[in-house]
C-alpha cells in the first residue's frame, strides 16, 4: 500500500481536476464537468477489464457502493478497454457505477496516469468543487483503493 509520492504526478492534492469527455459503458457521452457542483467523485484508473486485480478492485467498489453513496459521491472507472468490453465487464460483475472507455489514452494523459509496461492503478477523490482531495496509487493492493477513497470522503463530506 502506497500513496503516490509527491513530485511523481503533476496532479496533486489541491489542484483542479482536468475536465474530460468520454464514452460510457452504455455508449453515452460523459463529461466530468457535468458532475462538478453536484457530487463528489471517485475517479479510478485501472489497467484492464476482467483481469484478477481489476476485477477485485471493481468488485470492492461494488461491495462498498452504499458506503460511497453515503458521502454523496459517485464512482467512475476508466481504462483503455472498449465500450463493449466495459459493458460486458459491468454486466458480469453487476457493477453499479459508470465505466469510461479511454481507447486513445487521452484521459490517462490528462491525469498523468501513464505506465511503461502496464497502465497504473490510481484513484483520485475529487470534491464537488472539482478539486482533487486525495490521490492513491497502488498497482498491487487493488482492493485498498475503495478504503482509501471512503476515508478521504469521510474527511470532506458529512454522511448524507
Amino acid at each position: 500500500m502506497s500513496v503516490r509520492p509527491p513530485g511523481l504526478v503533476a496532479l496533486k492534492v489541491g489542484t483542479r481536476a482536468p475536465d474530460f469527455e468520454g464514452v460510457t459503458d452504455s455508449g453515452e457521452k460523459f463529461r466530468l464537468s457535468d458532475l462538478i457542483g453536484k457530487k463528489h467523485i471517485v475517479l479510478y484508473f485501472y489497467p484492464k477489464d476482467d483481469t484478477p486485480g481489476c476485477t477485485a478492485e471493481a468488485c470492492s467498489f461494488r461491495d462498498n457502493w452504499e458506503e460511497v453513496k453515503k458521502y454523496d459521491a459517485v464512482v467512475i472507472g476508466v481504462s483503455s478497454d472498449s465500450v463493449e468490453s466495459h459493458r460486458q465487464f459491468k454486466s458480469k460483475y453487476s457493477l453499479p457505477f459508470t465505466l469510461i472507455s479511454d481507447t486513445t489514452k487521452e484521459i490517462r494523459k490528462l491525469y498523468d496516469v501513464k505506465g511503461t509496461l502496464m497502465p497504473p492503478r490510481v484513484t483520485f477523490v475529487i470534491d464537488k468543487d472539482g478539486i482533487i482531495r486525495h490521490v492513491y496509487d497502488s498497482q498491487l493492493n487493488a482492493t485498498a483503493h475503495v478504503r482509501e477513497a471512503v476515508n478521504a470522503l469521510k474527511k470532506i463530506a458529512p454522511p448524507a
